[in-house]
C-alpha cells in the first residue's frame, strides 16, 4: 500500500471544515498539518477528500496499536454495552482494579495506581502527592522538557517559553537543570553533576526538594536520548538526598521504546511514574503509579470523575495483551531498522546531522553547518511539509528535529516505504552530496 495525495492540500471538503473549525472552536488550538482526517486503519489514515497518509506521529504517540485495531475496537465495545461510566470515586469497578493490579505486576510489585485521563492530569498529580507525602516545597526538572500545559505541569514544562507567556506566575518552587544531549554536549552528564552540586549549594536546599521529574527520552524539546548512567545518576542524587525519582513516561512509556518503561534500559526503579498517552491506545487514560509507602495522604485528598473510565480502561487491557503478544518487541526490532536506513541518508545529506531514538521513538536533527551543528528551524519545516505532501505524516520538536513515533504495529515494508518517502522530501529540498 501507498500513500495517495492530491494537491494543492487542503482540499475542498476540508477548507470549509476549517471555516467552520475558525468560527467556534478556541484559537488556542493548533492545527499542525491543513489536513481533516476521516478515518484511520492501521497505520494509515484517511481526509475527508480521500487523500491517504502513512501515519509516523500516531496522534503523537498514541496510537499504540494504530488505527481501529480489531482487538482493541472489540475490547471498548464489550465494554461500552456493558458499563460505559460510573464515577470510580463513588462506585468502584473490577476494570479498574484489575488494571491497577495488571500495572503493579508489570513494574514488579510494591506500587499502588491512581488514574486520570491525561499525562498533564498525572504530573498534578503527582506533584501533589510528592508534596503531601514529603512536606518538602521544591521541584527540579529539566530544560528541555515537556510536563503538559496546566499552572503546574507548566511550572516544570521548558521546552518553549509560547506555553508561559500571558499566564504570569506560575507554581513557585521548580527550578531547571540541563538535560544532556550527547549530540550537542559530549560531556552532558559532567555539566549536570556541576549544575546539581551548584544547585544545591547555592540555591535549593536539597533536603527541601520533594521531587525531580524526568523524561527518560525528551519528548517536545526534540526526541534527545540521554547518555547512559544519565537515570542511574539521578536516582543515585535522589537516594543521597531523600528526593523522589519521578518519571514523567507519558510519551516513552506503553513500549515505545521496545521496553513497557524506557527506564528499564538502564534498570532504573522510579519513585513515582507517570503513564498516559499510548496506555489505551487513543482512549483518554492516565496512570500515576508510585512506591505504595507513598501512599499517605487521606481519602478525598485528590479525585476525579472520569478518570480510569472503564471503557478506557478496557481499550488499556487490550492494548497490554497486545504489547505483550509482540509490538514491544516489534518497536525494538523495526525502530532499530528504520533507524539504520535513515542513517544511511546522512552521507548523502550531510545537514541531516543526527538520527537517534529508541524503538519507535526516532529524532531527526536538521542543521545547517554539519560541522558547528547549528540548528536550521528552517530546513526541519520545509521537510515536515514536504513529507506531509508526499502522504507522510510527521512532526517537528525541539528547535530542529523532526520526531517519528508511529504505531507499533508499524513493518519494515511500511518503514521503507517512510524511508522513501522521506528520501523523496530530501531531495526536494536539499542538494545531495556527490560521491
Amino acid at each position: 500500500m501507498k500513500p495517495s495525495v492530491k494537491l494543492p492540500l487542503p482540499g475542498p471538503k476540508a477548507r470549509a471544515l476549517f471555516e467552520r473549525d475558525r468560527a467556534v472552536l478556541s484559537s488556542s488550538n493548533a492545527r499542525g498539518y491543513p489536513v481533516m482526517a476521516e478515518r484511520g486503519e492501521g497505520v494509515w489514515v484517511w481526509d475527508v477528500d480521500g487523500n491517504c497518509f502513512l501515519d509516523l506521529m500516531a496522534g503523537i504517540a498514541v496510537n499504540t496499536t494504530g488505527y481501529a485495531h480489531p482487538k482493541v475496537v472489540q475490547a471498548v465495545a464489550e465494554q461500552a454495552a456493558r458499563l460505559q461510566h460510573l464515577c470510580f470515586a463513588v462506585i468502584p469497578s473490577e476494570p479498574q482494579i484489575a488494571l491497577a493490579e495488571r500495572l503493579n505486576a508489570t513494574l514488579g510489585g510494591g506500587y499502588r495506581v491512581f488514574f486520570g485521563n491525561s499525562g498533564t492530569e498525572g504530573i498534578e498529580a503527582a506533584m501533589k502527592l510528592a508534596r503531601y507525602h514529603t512536606r518538602r516545597p521544591f521541584f527540579l526538572a529539566f530544560s528541555g522538557s515537556f510536563h503538559g500545559r496546566s499552572m503546574g505541569a507548566l511550572s516544570l514544562t521548558a521546552s518553549s517559553s509560547k506555553y508561559r507567556k500571558g499566564f504570569g506566575n506560575l507554581v513557585p518552587g521548580v527550578s531547571h537543570l540541563p538535560y544532556p544531549n550527547p549530540y550537542r554536549h559530549p560531556d552532558g552528564l559532567k555539566l549536570l553533576r556541576e549544575s546539581l552540586d551548584a544547585l544545591f549549594q547555592h540555591t535549593v536546599p536539597a533536603e527541601e526538594v520533594a521531587a525531580l521529574f524526568v523524561e527518560p527520552i525528551q519528548g517536545e524539546g526534540g526526541y534527545v536520548v540521554p547518555p547512559q548512567g544519565f537515570l542511574r545518576m539521578l536516582r543515585e542524587v535522589c537516594d543521597e538526598h531523600g528526593i523522589l525519582l519521578v518519571l514523567d513516561e507519558v510519551q516513552t512509556g506503553a513500549g515505545r521504546t521496545g521496553r513497557f518503561l524506557a527506564a528499564e534500559h538502564e534498570g532504573v526503579k522510579p519513585d513515582i511514574v507517570v503513564m498516559a498517552k499510548g496506555l489505551a491506545s487513543g482512549y483518554p487514560l492516565s496512570a500515576v503509579i508510585f512506591r505504595e509507602e507513598l501512599s499517605s495522604w487521606p481519602s478525598g485528598a485528590h479525585g476525579t470523575t472520569f478518570g480510569g473510565n472503564p471503557v478506557s480502561v478496557a481499550a488499556a487491557h487490550a492494548t497490554l495483551d497486545l504489547l505483550e503478544a509482540g509490538l514491544m518487541d516489534n518497536a525494538a526490532v523495526v525502530g532499530e531498522y528504520l533507524m539504520s536506513k535513515l542513517r544511511a541518508l546522512q552521507s548523502r545529506f550531510p545537514r541531516l546531522g543526527d538520527v537517534r531514538g529508541m524503538g519507535l521513538m526516532i529524532g531527526l536533527e536538521f542543521v545547517a553547518d554539519p560541522r558547528a551543528k547549528t540548528p536550521d528551524p528552517a530546513l526541519r519545516d520545509k521537510v515536515v511539509q514536504r513529507c506531509y505532501e508526499k502522504g507522510l505524516l510527521v512532526l517537528g520538536a525541539g528547535p530542529s528535529a523532526m520526531r517519528l513515533a508511529p504505531p507499533l504495529i508499524l513493518s519494515q515494508e511500511e518503514a521503507d516505504t517512510a524511508v522513501e518517502l522521506f528520501t523523496q522530501a530530501l531531495e526536494d529540498v536539499l542538494e545531495p552530496t556527490k560521491a
